[in-house]
């Protein structure tokens, strides 16, 4: 680890206050993404972390056929991920969570290279979608509650040289995210409108997730 990786970490510790935490249980959160570690963070949580082993395909799959909605899609995988990771952890309060994007009803999933990338960025360009954030708290392989907020963008127009430049400059994190873009980094330069929660729109509503954890006397804050 270099000096300046060092320094990151020890202000990323710092941020970390056990105090504020009442709660006999520890925290895991069943995901894996560097955005909702980092939101969790910066609030002053310590935390374990442990992905969810859940096929989240097949569940959609499931989901879907049996009638479920698109919009409530974010909130049934993220049930499945907190539940799954509780079952093994029967000791921690377990906060698993999910994001979907919507583009006229239809669901977009990450692109799995960079040319699925363009593609996407050439559906969503000049258009609005939604992002549809779901968190979930278990324990036990017990639900405890369900959240989940939404957040609306408009794409800038974009041409080919755009999209290019674009893929260029942001090179494999581009297939990080859904959607091709990550809103707090070079994704910010792709809109023209955005119309919700900054940390929705990163994957994890953090304002519902500390207003339940306060609610139920886990928070000194």
């Amino acid at each position: 680890m270099s000096k300046d990786e060092a320094r990151q970490e020890v202000r990323a510790g710092d941020r970390r206050h056990p105090r504020l935490w009442l709660s006999p249980d520890r925290l895991i959160l069943a995901s894996a993404s560097a955005s909702r570690r980092r939101l969790l963070a910066a609030v002053g949580l310590t935390f374990d972390v442990e992905a969810a082993r859940v096929d989240e395909r097949g569940l959609e799959a499931a989901f879907i056929k049996q009638g479920g909605s698109p919009a409530d899609l974010a909130a049934r995988l993220a049930s499945a991920k907190a539940v799954e990771v509780s079952e093994r952890h029967a000791d921690a309060l377990c906060l698993g969570a999910d994001q979907t994007l919507l583009l006229d009803g239809a669901i977009l999933h990450k692109p799995v290279d960079l040319e699925a990338a363009a593609a996407q960025l050439r559906r969503l360009e000049g258009r609005k979608h939604s992002l549809v954030s779901a968190f979930c708290f278990a324990r036990g392989g017990v639900s405890l509650f369900v959240g989940s907020d939404s957040a609306a963008l408009t794409m800038r127009r974009l041409d080919e040289d755009a999209i290019r430049l674009y893929l260029t400059l942001a090179g494999r994190s581009a297939i990080a995210s859904v959607g091709a873009y990550q809103i707090e980094g070079l994704g910010a330069q792709l809109f023209a409108k955005i119309e919700g929660d900054h940390a929705t729109i990163q994957g994890l509503p953090i304002s519902g997730v500390l207003a339940w954890l306060r609610a139920e006397g886990r928070l000194a804050l």
